[in-house]
């Protein structure tokens, strides 16, 4: 059934000309289905590169509003609009506002991880994978309002030495990965590379040899000659890297309750075989932006795109 189903949807885009791009935390059937599978960024980058005129985003509903505000004419779809984010409900709009208002002078850099209105209301948009680069870019007499994860925001301004003030959001499966369960998994396997997600607590950052982006993450599986890693992020990740390096051991980093399978995302799970079938059918459910907010919300991401791949942008002085 499985396998049939699938088949049936790769007839179906082909037909309807569809694009799929996929984040790493989706079920490992959708990451086979889909054309292109990544990160925020590489996936906000896919948006902007593909021909087709209908994308489906198999993630959360944040990373399809972010292909949407970089193709306005594109038809955008999710299999499932109920696929949200806790940081997303963590940085609400109206108290967004406020703290960008009460800081008018400066620099707001939030995190993809984030609804199209507060988007609007930033200076930069950042991922984990870009996010050094940024705030690097950005001029050293300038404050730094950082959101809305704030253990990101932690773990970069101490890297880079940076002060910011930070919002007070995490992300509900990374914040649940436990630092003294870890360390006691850590010394049962004394030979394995602990790795993990910026998004987790400093205290679990502090026995991870790597840390990074997923993209980072499966770039060191498929490269570090190691053949035992414990992974400290959402385990839809561990597809991507059985694949590329088929016998290697991966070991879920530990929550504090032991009968919790808190390593996945409700919100990234949601999604399923049928639910793109009938979003490919229909056309439905698509990513809607009022115009004024997603032209205001594509100046915060062009200026990530543009110091991303290099280029020199100017910042605003003050929050109008």
């Amino acid at each position: 059934m499985g396998y049939d189903l699938a088949q049936e949807i790769r007839e179906l885009k082909k037909k309807k000309n569809v694009t799929i791009l996929a984040h790493f935390y989706e079920d490992g059937a959708i990451q086979d289905l889909a054309d292109h599978v990544g990160d925020s960024y590489f996936l906000a980058q896919k948006g902007q590169q593909e021909q087709a005129n209908i994308i489906l985003l198999a993630g959360v509903v944040f990373m399809a509003e972010s292909v949407k505000i970089l193709n306005p004419t594109k038809t955008v779809l999710v299999p499932d609009m109920n696929a949200g984010c806790s940081l997303v409900d963590s940085s609400p709009f109206d108290k967004y506002y406020a703290w960008r208002k009460a800081n008018p002078e400066a620099i707001a850099v939030t995190y993809i991880n984030s609804s199209a209105e507060v988007k609007s209301i930033s200076d930069v948009i950042i991922t984990s994978s870009n996010a050094e680069k940024i705030i690097n870019s950005i001029p050293k007499d300038r404050k730094i309002l950082f959101g809305p994860d704030q253990h990101l925001g932690n773990y970069l301004s101490k890297k880079l030495n940076r002060p910011m003030e930070m919002w007070n959001g995490s992300c509900q499966v990374h914040i649940l990965f436990n630092a003294r369960r870890l360390h006691e998994l850590t010394m049962q396997h004394p030979d394995a590379v602990v790795i993990a997600h910026p998004e987790c607590e400093a205290s679990v950052l502090q026995y991870a040899h790597v840390i990074g982006s997923t993209s980072r993450l499966l770039d060191e599986v498929v490269k570090n000659p190691k053949k035992k890693f414990i992974v400290a992020t959402e385990t839809g990740i561990f597809h991507q890297m059985k694949k590329a390096r088929p016998g290697v051991e991966l070991i879920q980093a530990p929550v504090e309750d032991k009968g919790c399978l808190c390593n996945d995302c409700p919100f990234m799970k949601l999604n399923d075989l049928e639910k793109i079938k009938h979003a490919i059918e229909t056309l439905k459910p698509e990513v809607k932006i009022d115009e004024a907010t997603r032209l205001k919300a594509q100046v915060s991401l062009d200026r990530m795109m543009k110091i991303a791949q290099g280029e020199s942008v100017s910042w605003p002085t003050v929050f109008a």
